[in-house]
């Protein structure tokens, strides 16, 4: 059990040395969940080693298409119409990240949506690492009823002003984060920080309606605007789990978790194309988990612990993938 955070926060003067020299706590808006949609503002406040703000960053974005959930956000087509392109503001956006630590709740979001933004650019994201305050505060043991912000700003006494407004979520944030960090040092708890790795390749989807040449939010509507991606079902049967050493063969079911260097729809493209089946979720029959990150403890991978489903990284993959075996015959 961990000692009591208040009383531990501040009494203990030690300061592990292989904790991070930076951090920059992020929250982004975005006009949706998918992997086309896009940010349409973003905030960043800059904390030093210990955790004290050193200054703060905010920013529309326009998005180049219909703002999305409108009634989350608040930023209409209107409001965005004026604001910088990501392209105009990535410079100013990577002086903010660099050489920092990127925290944000639920982390993995923020970061693919920026490394998509930065890829669209035809930029590579300044960051190398990430940290989840959702993964900090379970490490903490902090008795939350949930994993929400506002739970999470109630336990440390912080006024939310504006929900889903970046600036504000970000400064929320960050006072959170602030005595997590403290109460994390001074208990030696290693923080769950994991692996960025920007995208190297992009590829758009034909564009959404741009801001201003469509009327309402282009039929997104509250509970229905996280569009599906369907894909042709593979033609062949799985022909089991893949064994190391050997080949990948079509039909064999492939699942992936974590982030990827390649766009995650590209590489699954890929592997459709190859003739394997993606597949959404790991069961028993799947033949082989793809991810960077073995160790992150995603329902994925501990169930391919559990069930014994072959483990292999992206870059492995990749080389499998140049020499599919075809399906049997019959």
């Amino acid at each position: 059990m961990l000692e009591d955070l208040t009383t531990a926060a501040f009494s203990s003067p030690a300061w592990p040395a292989a904790y991070p020299q930076g951090y920059a706590v992020v929250d982004v808006e975005t006009t949706g969940l998918a992997r086309d949609d896009r940010i349409i503002s973003a905030a960043v406040y800059r904390l030093d080693a210990r955790g004290e703000v050193e200054d703060h960053w905010y920013t529309t974005v326009n998005p180049e298409r219909d703002p999305g959930p409108v009634w989350i956000h608040g930023l209409t087509s209107e409001a965005l119409e004026g604001a910088p392109l990501f392209q105009d503001i990535a410079e100013e956006f990577t002086a903010r990240l660099r050489d920092r630590v990127l925290v944000a709740h639920n982390a993995v979001f923020d970061w693919q949506m920026i490394a998509r933004e930065y890829a669209r650019a035809k930029r590579e994201a300044p960051v190398r690492q990430r940290l989840c305050t959702i993964a900090l505060s379970k490490e903490l043991g902090l008795p939350l009823p949930n994993h929400k912000l506002e739970s999470l700003a109630a336990h440390f006494g912080v006024v939310q002003r504006r929900a889903h407004h970046a600036l504000d979520d970000a400064r929320v944030l960050a006072e959170a984060f602030r005595p997590s960090l403290k109460a994390a040092a001074a208990n030696g708890v290693r923080l769950p920080l994991h692996e960025c790795r920007p995208l190297t390749e992009w590829s758009d989807r034909p564009p959404a309606a741009r801001i201003g040449q469509q009327a309402g939010y282009g039929g997104y509507r509250p509970g229905s605007w996280r569009p599906a991606r369907k894909r042709p079902a593979c033609p062949y049967p799985n022909p089991g789990r893949f064994e190391a050493g050997g080949r990948l063969k079509q039909g064999m079911r492939v699942a992936f978790s974590g982030d990827t260097s390649v766009e995650r729809d590209l590489l699954e493209d890929r592997a459709t194309e190859a003739g394997l089946h993606v597949a959404t979720s790991l069961s028993r029959l799947t033949s082989l988990l793809v991810t960077n990150d073995p160790d992150s403890g995603t329902s994925k991978v501990v169930k391919a612990r559990q069930f014994g489903t072959p483990i292999v990284d992206e870059a492995a993959f990749g080389q499998l993938l140049a020499d599919v075996e075809p399906a049997s015959e019959g």
